[in-house]
């Protein structure tokens, strides 16, 4: 393993500075923050992830779910589990806990952190192959996945420099119930709307999010519930548990007199982020909840959908996902 330096922070204040210090101090170095670690170091044990700097947060007070402005703030270090089986989160926010408690293990969501979730990184098998091209881990080195083994890739947001798909399951609830991230920096604080949170692939793809050098995610704002909202996961996968989508929605849908008012359509395991689907969220507003609407709402959510040599099978797939969880969480 490379070595590194490690620091434990004992203040949000404390940790920030530290990382950013250190990402001044070695430039083109990496700086990590580390909570639970299910990810990250996994992640330097395969060397994909060599960080000069790692920062302890562990001691800060960020774990609190407590209510805020009608809604409900998660803080950053907020175990998977805790925030699952939250009594406000059951109650009012469903669709999170469902996805939740849909992904890893239990071991691993009494260890992952919501923020942490929010970073993970892709599993796509190229990424965590030193021996393959990825522009992701390397860039501008190629990738081995466009005419490889694409199966579990994505295609939607996909460019000619990357496929891999987001893997979390939190993150596709948190899109659907239009969440915001917090994030401590050394220019201040600031909130962004978790839509705009995540980068396209695009030329970039190894810059996934928004985040700066230095920066620190301290929570997670979900706004207050919407009145009358039915909402729900579907993970559709190889096996039934401790296995990432093959396709995902999440659905948080309002209706009066038999007609949607009110649509957020979200998808996983399909898009090279949190896929957040307008287009479908479009067809639904306004219009009769029936079948034959949810299947527009599908099509126009899956149209610009790109497959590759492997994975031309989600595009179905991933319709009739989000078809059968609009279904079902219109009739509940």
């Amino acid at each position: 393993m490379e070595q590194f330096g490690f620091v434990s922070a004992r203040s949000e204040a404390q940790a920030a500075e530290a990382a950013a210090r250190s990402a001044t101090a070695q430039i083109g170095a990496s700086v990590r923050y580390v909570a639970g670690g299910t990810n990250l170091v996994d992640l330097m044990k395969l060397d994909v992830e060599r960080p000069k700097q790692v920062v302890d947060i562990n001691a800060l007070e960020m774990s609190r779910i407590e209510p805020m402005n009608g809604g409900l703030r998660i803080g950053a270090l907020a175990r998977n589990s805790d925030v699952a089986n939250d009594a406000t989160v059951k109650r009012d926010y469903a669709v999170l806990s469902q996805a939740i408690l849909s992904g890893a293990s239990p071991q691993i969501r009494n260890m992952a952190s919501t923020a942490g979730n929010l970073l993970q990184r892709t599993r796509c098998p190229y990424f965590r192959d030193l021996a393959q091209k990825c522009n992701k881990r390397e860039p501008g080195s190629g990738c081995d996945a466009m005419e490889g083994h694409n199966r579990m890739l994505a295609i939607l947001g996909t460019s000619e420099h990357c496929i891999a798909t987001n893997p979390s399951d939190q993150n596709v609830a948190l899109m659907a119930l239009d969440a915001v991230v917090e994030i401590r920096g050394k220019s201040g604080n600031r909130n962004v709307p978790i839509a705009e949170f995540y980068n396209l692939p695009g030329t970039t793809p190894h810059i996934e999010t928004v985040l700066e050098p230095g920066d620190l995610i301290t929570a997670v704002r979900l706004p207050a519930p919407v009145e009358g909202a039915k909402t729900g996961y579907l993970k559709l996968r190889d096996r039934a548990a401790y296995e990432f989508a093959v396709a995902s929605a999440a659905i948080v849908l309002s209706m009066s007199g038999g007609r949607v008012t009110h649509a957020r359509v979200a998808l996983g395991g399909v898009g090279t982020v949190p896929w957040r689907a307008r287009e479908a969220e479009a067809v639904l507003v306004g219009q009769p909840a029936t079948r034959e609407q949810f299947v527009r709402a599908a099509e126009a959510a899956l149209k610009d959908a790109k497959p590759r040599s492997e994975n031309g099978f989600k595009v179905e797939l991933a319709k009739r996902c989000m078809v059968h969880a609009l279904t079902t969480v219109s009739a509940a």
